[in-house]
């Protein structure tokens, strides 16, 4: 899978950057064409002469070369690669990742990169666990990166924890992973829906809920990485697609959601329905600011509003497959199996509130993959965009 791949190698300077020699040896082994891309402290423990004689091309550290004033273009380095890594990822350059901080060639090209990025980090056990660098990781998962995690093992403190870089053969393994996913959508029509609906009571209030459309836009997201041509039918969220190409179709109720899915199912080969749609819906929303002066306590009646994974389910046809979501308070299994039949889904996944770390606004959730014959996979707790993943893996596999 890595035939022909370009790959920038980032290498900090950490000790473990020792490792990146036999990266970078594995990398080329592979097929791949790798340029490395150091900071000025990684030249301290490995030397850009024996990186250079690995990848056959000279290593990348500074903005310009000293003696004949030749600029290293940091977008151009961004455009050309397929994937960036950056093994080993000290705490200091994941701090400046996350913050933007461009003040070496390394971080700037990052910021350039179009293409997929993988971190790899490796330091002390306290430097990992403490609260800025776990925030500094969320941020940069937020970001669309992939974190490699750190293995536990003995440390260069002789202390033992979780710190330890990746071994290569670990890295190659996952970026052979990431580009053989990349190809299983290809030529797929993948929709996808995501966040709240908003039901008018008048002009300026509504019944709603919680959802802030994280899980949903991170599927959409990891699609069309996959090579899907994606849509997104999305109630009012504050978030955006970090891929290029996913097409955002904005609604606010569950009927304008309804009307644009149906548009879109025909040709659809993968529906995963992941807005949170209201229930119901006022009968007769006031078409001006309902007063509190002198009126009395207005009594609003609902009607149900449509069920979309429902209506799609009744239409769907041989080749289609569609993924619905349960988020459930209590009877979690037997509520979800008891949607997944009625409305005749391929699977389901189902989240609790009773989770911690799972439901609405939160960058992680727990969730049970549970598939037509009513076999169930149980994920553990894990950040959104990895969730994705693992959905996307069930949906090929059914």
């Amino acid at each position: 899978m890595l035939e022909g791949k370009h790959i920038i190698l980032g290498i900090t300077g950490g000790i473990a950057a020792y490792k990146s020699a036999m990266l970078a040896r594995l990398l080329i082994k592979a097929g791949a064409e790798v340029q490395v891309v150091m900071t000025p402290s990684a030249k301290e423990f490995i030397t850009p002469v024996t990186l250079s004689a690995l990848t056959g091309k000279p290593v990348v550290s500074e903005f310009f070369t000293a003696n004949t004033g030749e600029w290293h273009s940091h977008v151009d380095l961004g455009l050309w690669a397929d994937a960036m890594v950056i093994a080993p990822a000290t705490a200091c350059t994941i701090g400046k990742m996350a913050s933007g901080v461009a003040d070496n060639m390394l971080v700037t090209t990052y910021l350039s990169a179009k293409a997929p990025v993988f971190v790899a980090p490796a330091m002390d056990l306290d430097m990992m666990a403490h609260p800025s660098t776990v925030r500094n990781l969320a941020t940069l998962r937020s970001y669309g990166n992939h974190i490699i995690e750190a293995a536990s093992g003995e440390l260069a403190s002789h202390l033992t924890g979780k710190g330890r870089m990746q071994e290569p053969e670990v890295i190659v393994a996952e970026l052979e992973r990431f580009f053989a996913s990349t190809s299983q959508l290809a030529g797929k029509k993948v929709l996808v829906t995501a966040g709240p609906t908003y039901e008018k009571i008048d002009p300026v209030r509504f019944i709603g809920n919680y959802s802030s459309g994280k899980m949903g836009y991170a599927i959409a997201d990891e699609a069309a990485r996959r090579g899907a041509e994606v849509t997104i039918v999305s109630g009012p969220v504050s978030i955006k697609p970090t891929v290029p190409g996913v097409r955002v179709v904005n609604v606010e109720s569950a009927r304008q959601m309804l009307a644009a899915c149906e548009e879109a199912f025909s040709q659809t080969d993968i529906a995963i329905m992941c807005a949170a749609v209201a229930d119901y819906a006022p009968a007769n929303p006031a078409d001006r600011k309902i007063k509190r002066e002198k009126e009395d306590v207005p009594v609003i009646n609902l009607v149900k509003n449509p069920d979309i994974a429902a209506t799609l389910g009744a239409r769907k046809q041989p080749g289609q497959s569609l993924v619905g979501f349960a988020l459930e308070t209590d009877n979690e299994h037997a509520n979800a199996l008891d949607k997944l039949r009625r409305k005749n889904l391929d699977m389901i996944a189902l989240n609790s509130l009773r989770d911690a770390g799972a439901g609405f606004g939160t960058d992680t959730n727990v969730i049970t993959l549970i598939d037509a014959t009513g076999a169930e996979t149980r994920l553990p707790l894990m950040p959104k965009t990895e969730a994705a993943a693992c959905i996307l893996d069930a949906i090929n596999n059914l």
